[in-house]
């Protein structure tokens, strides 16, 4: 590891790999990939069901095997890449504060900085359900690491609130594992995921979608005992007399993905989500992927990326301004 780098790419994701290899391909040698997890390729390696590549790779992947068609494209090149490493800050003046297993804390510099560091599940606290809080409540990609990663089954007898692309995947992934999935509850008046999913993780095993509906108690003590549904009107208020109570031991979340920009935000960093603007507000930092904005599918977080790649290597080129040579960088003990 080096102090000073043309580009740092936050996130060994889809998005962090492709913006890499891409910035790589225009000319750029000096490139470091920190990863905050222990290997690369980021939420596809819990995603072990089928559906990734179509549009990319013209043929169908498991979310493993697309990562590691990428990582497989690192090997030839000389990117470095740092895992089980979590950046702490971004400045705008392009230093990237960090610290991991093998470099301890350090402070590095670089002519210009990716931020590929994905999105994150709505939790519980965002969602305002009502009732106790026993365990058997979490996110519905949570469940999908325990399951297909760790070997671990959260519960038996699922109710799924919110019909997002993971949840739907979820129902199907938990009921292959033998759980009974009761039915998942969406407070619009239609899907939030893919239609195809809809029909092949929902239909395809006949597990009730139930649209404009809501859950507005969650029962139990030290564990989920049952959650407590309602119709809705226009205005998405439950609807009296409507409520149906399910019998349920673990309640999974699905109701939307928010992009992970925090780590420049912190510093004052603007970043133009709704436009889908790849540059910020800050010159020579950039941000693709989930970061930036949800995409439905991995392939479009690939195309993204690879602009970014290309827009960063663009920067490096035209800048005049070396790396910082006053950064702090201890050595670990």
């Amino acid at each position: 590891m080096k102090n000073n780098y043309d580009l740092i790419v936050i996130g060994g994701g889809p998005a962090g790999i492709a913006a890499a290899l891409s910035a790589w391909e225009k000319g750029l040698r000096e490139i470091l990939i920190i990863e905050r997890d222990k290997e690369l390729g980021g939420i596809l390696n819990q995603c072990i069901h089928t559906g990734f590549g179509l549009e990319y790779f013209k043929e169908e992947l498991t979310g493993p095997e697309y990562a590691w068609r990428f990582i497989k494209m690192l090997e030839d090149t000389a990117i470095e890449v740092l895992t089980d490493t979590m950046a702490l800050k971004v400045t705008k003046d392009m230093q990237v504060h960090m610290s991991g297993k093998e470099a301890g804390f350090a402070i590095l510099s670089a002519k210009s900085i990716i931020m590929a560091t994905g999105c994150r599940e709505r939790a519980r606290g965002a969602l305002g359900i009502a009732g106790t809080r026993p365990s058997g409540v979490i996110t519905a990609g949570a469940a999908q690491r325990y399951v297909n990663m760790e070997g671990y089954m959260p519960g038996t007898n699922i109710v799924i609130i919110g019909s997002g692309d993971v949840g739907l995947i979820m129902a199907r992934r938990m009921t292959l594992e033998g759980a009974k999935v009761h039915a998942v509850v969406e407070i619009l008046p239609h899907p939030g995921g893919l239609l195809r999913n809809v029909s092949q993780c929902l239909n395809d095993f006949d597990i009730p979608l139930l649209l404009s509906h809501t859950v507005i108690d969650v029962q139990g003590r030290k564990r989920v005992e049952s959650v407590v549904v309602s119709k809705v009107d226009e205005n998405k208020k439950a609807i009296p007399g409507t409520e149906k109570v399910y019998k349920c031991d673990t309640v999974l979340l699905s109701a939307g993905l928010i992009p992970e920009n925090e780590l420049a935000k912190a510093d004052g960093i603007e970043i133009d989500g709704k436009n889908k603007n790849i540059k910020t507000s800050a010159p020579g930092i950039f941000i693709c992927g989930n970061a930036l904005h949800v995409h439905d599918i991995v392939d479009n977080v690939t195309r993204e990326a690879i602009e970014t790649g290309d827009a960063a290597a663009s920067f490096c080129a035209k800048s005049q301004n070396p790396c910082r040579n006053d950064v702090i960088y201890p050595k670990p003990r």
